[in-house]
């Protein structure tokens, strides 16, 4: 049986990141937008307003979630690169999934995702080995080096595609 909350499980990193395992991950960055507007694009309202998990976002909250989670980390990234190891403000993700906002009509945060990752994985593929090392503060994960983030990212696109498939199912 599939787990509605981690469909494709939890994420998992070794301690030693090659590069070719970064270039995969920056990959999977770059395509989401492709996959997620292949998926969503022609869902109805009534699909759209449907929970991914009892008591979960509905599918068009997923979207506009993945539009806040990445839009921030993007800003992570580049605090990362300017800043000597900052400490990054953390969100609560389900209070935002719950301003008005998440109520727009999904094409909005599909343009912005579409965008960003087009921005994002230029400056991701531009990265030196030595600034995949740096740094940022997590409140609540503490030292995140931007190579590891990288891999949480591509996971975290993964993750909510794979339920939103399932939701659909």
């Amino acid at each position: 049986m599939v787990n509605e909350r981690y469909p494709i499980g939890e994420f998992e990193c070794e301690d030693i990141i090659s590069m070719a395992q970064v270039a995969k991950w920056i990959e999977e960055i770059r395509v989401l937008p492709s996959q997620l507007s292949e998926v969503v694009s022609e869902l109805s309202e009534e699909e759209l307003n449907q929970p991914h998990r009892k008591n979960g976002w509905t599918i068009r909250q997923v979207i506009h979630h993945i539009a806040d989670s990445h839009t921030n980390s993007y800003i992570r990234f580049k605090l990362a690169l300017t800043e000597d190891a900052p400490t990054i403000k953390s969100y609560n993700q389900d209070e935002w999934a719950n301003l008005p906002d998440s109520t727009m009509p999904i094409s909005v945060s599909l343009k912005i995702i579409d965008s960003l990752h087009e921005r994002w994985t230029y400056l991701l593929q531009s990265l030196t080995a030595e600034q995949l090392k740096r740094t940022f503060h997590h409140p609540v994960s503490g030292q995140v080096t931007l190579e590891r983030n990288i891999g949480i990212y591509a996971w975290h696109g993964q993750h909510h595609l794979a339920q939103i498939k399932n939701a659909l199912k």
